[in-house]
């Protein structure tokens, strides 16, 4: 994904939160994150991660357990840094130009909002927020949606994009990794949804050698590709 993304002409990056807890790599996600030198939101499970506090979210204690693991791989250093995640973002493109980034909506981390909501629903979260763009996270789905004179974009998830219309008690993922591009000018907008593939095998083979609590949990989603290349 970072690959894709370096060889595109872009101005600004925002990450929209969830970058280190439940995977097998805290350390080296957040190593990257510092060395993008872009702004990141506080998602729920950074919150997670740094207080065992599960917001509004069920947990079970295997989850507690995988967080405080993650906590222990992280040095001083990268856990000030992860303190350091501020709750919504603004990029400014103009005068009365903007981009709003968050994790769940402006008001809440924990708060979602989808493409199966009705009209009103959807757009109560937002209201009296001034922004051209609202850009959130949180659902792992990517998926786009106008709201007013404005445009809210979810640009999925870079290590957990998932299956939304699967059918089956445990949520599965697809192999790839998801970003999003905008575009604003003065008298348009646009977005465009990135989908890199990437080898699921190789995640399945970090998770079993990280030492990490509960490996079979954490590598659950992705063992529908238990075969595909590493």
């Amino acid at each position: 994904m970072l690959a894709d993304l370096g060889a595109r002409d872009v101005d600004h990056v925002i990450c929209l939160g969830d970058h280190a807890q439940a995977g097998p790599q805290p350390a080296e996600c957040l190593e990257l994150l510092r060395d993008l030198g872009c702004p990141a939101v506080m998602g729920n499970s950074d919150h997670f991660l740094l207080t065992l506090d599960p917001g509004e979210e069920e947990f079970t204690e295997a989850q507690v357990e995988n967080a405080r693991w993650s906590q222990s791989q992280l040095s001083d250093d990268l856990l000030a840094f992860h303190r350091g995640f501020v709750p919504t973002v603004e990029l400014e493109f103009a005068p009365g130009r903007s981009l709003l980034a968050f994790h769940g909506t402006p008001r809440s981390r924990d708060e979602i909002v989808g493409p199966w909501m009705d009209e009103e629903q959807f757009r109560e979260p937002f209201d009296g927020v001034p922004a051209t763009v609202f850009a959130g996270g949180h659902t792992h789905q990517q998926w786009a949606r106008r709201l007013g004179d404005s445009y809210y974009v979810n640009p999925g998830s870079v290590g957990l994009p998932l299956d939304r219309h699967q059918t089956g008690e445990h949520p599965r993922a697809d192999a790839y990794a998801e970003y999003a591009l905008v575009t604003v000018d003065d008298v348009a907008f646009e977005v465009e949804f990135r989908r890199i593939p990437f080898a699921p095998g190789a995640v399945i083979d970090a998770i079993e050698a990280s030492g990490m609590p509960h490996p079979e949990e954490a590598a659950r989603p992705w063992l529908h590709h238990r075969g595909s290349p590493t």
